[in-house]
């Protein structure tokens, strides 16, 4: 019992520790107080730095349209698939992939299908007569537009995943029925009988929806506007700026942030009680209507968002095999695998230090979560989640990211492997938990019991029972945090001091490049690995379990 109760305060402790510490550094240093840089006089000097910077209310406008507005569209959008997808459940397994790939290189496919010299243009040249790019602002817009369809296209097939693992817990086949034989469309019973059930179960996803579209960098610096950029752009130039006094000013916008993400929160909640009174009255209607307007969002939607995501992720591939792509002409001049036949000049020892922090940052976020479930049923009651896996969630990572690295460096740990590592747990944890934490509490009872009563103690009842049974659920988790790792920028950027660099930072920072190829290879690998691990985790325990057809047979489903 003491064993399990250390197990849980040392993963709080190390998970929460570090965030909370940030945050402190943070704040100081927002009014004033940063001794490493000889800033000892606290005050308001800061904030006024902050407010003063050129730019700075567009840069707030941004994150406010880029984050409500990718946030809601997502949110509408998942909500209308949800009922198509409810009656065709096979079509989620072609989400993976796509939930797979990281934002960055999803970000940098974007950018190369519909900029101006992007692949849809290309395709437009010939009807439309172009011999050289339009004038137009595709990437990089002022208001963000481009920025939002680039969240769009991952925050939809996560929503989407939430939406049907929450409408287990809905009787959505009877409600259905019941509302057709009242003579109500099946959009009607959808929007006025299931969504009301569905929405309280995917809040908090929703919620780590919002806070990611405002507090989103490495997709802002590929896909938003740069003259001013958003936010939490802004504020990572301050952190980056060879002058160490602007590391002051940049606190103060960090907290502002933060305040903005969690404003954007209540007042998201506060929206949800309005829309709520107005659902009330629209049911006293009673008007039964027909799914005409779900359907028709979700069939012009997804299919936009299907041809958006299916182009980006090819316009990557034929870009790091192009040699010779001359605008207007639709497809390379050329072909050659130069660049990937030079792994020595760049991407092969990026791409082992991304995989190395990857499996380790996987192989300990997933020691750490079933520690912490076996710690629950040692102590025979469970915790709720919500609060370990919503603060790094919720919590913007420029808000305190770099009071992380002031904090390791006065503890003695310098900018290294070893940092990133501990900060791309702190966001790959909550993920492996999320994951692993249905399968394990699903686990037949009567099993573990049977085991106990045959002698075995907990260590071997982990051992032999659980970890056998649950080995399909333990894998796809720490492919997820794999995936989580590969795709982590900031915690990558702030921790690793220069010293680590890896697939994700290198393509950020080639993305605005003028060498479309390099910055192709570095995306497409990007997106390779974590579908390499998805397809280690669903090979294996088919090969290790190929005799053993009924050990899954452990689950309550």
């Amino acid at each position: 019992m003491i064993g399990a109760r250390v197990i849980r305060g040392l993963v709080v402790l190390g998970i929460g520790g570090p965030i909370l510490a940030g945050l402190a550094v943070t704040l100081a240093a927002a009014f004033g107080w940063l001794p490493a840089i000889g800033a000892r006089e606290p005050g308001l000097d800061p904030w006024r730095q902050a407010m003063a910077l050129p730019g700075v209310a567009t840069s707030l406008r941004l994150t406010l349209v880029t984050g409500f507005g990718a946030a809601a569209a997502s949110l509408a959008l998942a909500l209308a698939l949800g009922l198509w997808t409810a009656r065709h459940p096979g079509v989620l397994r072609w989400l993976s992939p796509l939930l797979a790939v990281p934002h960055a290189a999803l970000a940098i496919g974007l950018a190369f299908l519909i900029a101006p010299s992007g692949w849809i243009a290309r395709g437009l040249s010939g009807p439309l007569g172009w011999t050289q790019p339009p004038d137009l602002a595709t990437v990089g817009d002022p208001w963000g537009f481009a920025l939002i369809l680039g969240l769009m296209m991952k925050e939809v097939p996560f929503l989407l995943l939430v939406i049907v693992a929450a409408l287990s817990r809905v009787p959505v086949a009877a409600q259905m029925a019941a509302g057709r034989a009242l003579g109500y469309g099946a959009g009607a019973v959808w929007a006025k009988v299931i969504v009301p059930q569905l929405y309280p179960l995917i809040r908090l996803p929703v919620f780590v929806v919002l806070a990611f579209s405002m507090s989103v960098v490495d997709m802002a610096l590929i896909l938003g506007p740069s003259h001013p950029p958003t936010l939490a752009v802004a504020i990572l130039r301050g952190f980056s700026a060879p002058d160490p006094a602007m590391i002051l000013p940049a606190s103060a916008l960090a907290m502002l942030q933060a305040g903005i993400v969690a404003g954007g929160v209540a007042s998201w909640w506060l929206a949800e009680r309005a829309l709520a009174v107005a659902g009330r009255l629209w049911l006293r209607r009673g008007g039964r209507g027909g799914a005409g307007p779900v359907w028709a969002i979700a069939a012009v939607g997804g299919g936009t968002g299907l041809v958006l995501a299916v182009g980006s992720l090819s316009v990557l591939a034929i870009w790091s095999l192009a040699w010779r792509w001359r605008f207007p002409q639709a497809l390379p001049e050329s072909w050659s695998l130069r660049i990937w036949a030079a792994p020595g000049q760049g991407w092969g020892g990026d791409a082992l230090v991304t995989l190395g922090l990857g499996l380790v940052a996987a192989a300990l976020a997933l020691a750490l979560a079933i520690a912490w479930l076996e710690a629950e049923d040692r102590l025979g009651r469970r915790t709720p989640l919500a609060a370990l896996v919503a603060l790094p969630l919720l919590v913007p990572q420029i808000a305190f990211l770099h009071g992380v690295n002031v904090a390791f460096l006065r503890a003695g740990l310098p900018p290294g492997f070893a940092a990133v590592v501990w900060a791309h747990l702190l966001f790959v944890f909550p993920y492996v938990l999320l994951a692993l934490a249905g399968p394990w509490r699903a686990l037949d009872a009567g099993l573990i019991r049977s085991a106990a009563s045959l002698g075995a103690g907990p260590a071997r009842r982990l051992a032999g029972v659980k970890l056998p049974i649950l080995l399909r659920p333990i894998l796809t988790a720490a492919a997820i945090g794999f995936a989580v790792s590969v795709a982590q920028y900031l915690p990558t950027l702030f921790l690793g001091g220069g010293r680590v660099v890896t697939l994700t930072t290198e393509a950020v920072a080639l993305s605005s490049a003028s060498d479309r190829r390099v910055a192709a290879v570095y995306a497409v690998l990007q997106g390779a690995l974590p579908l390499l691990a998805f397809g280690a985790a669903i090979t294996l325990p088919a090969l290790v379990q190929r005799n053993r057809a009924g050990l899954t047979g452990g689950l309550i489903r």
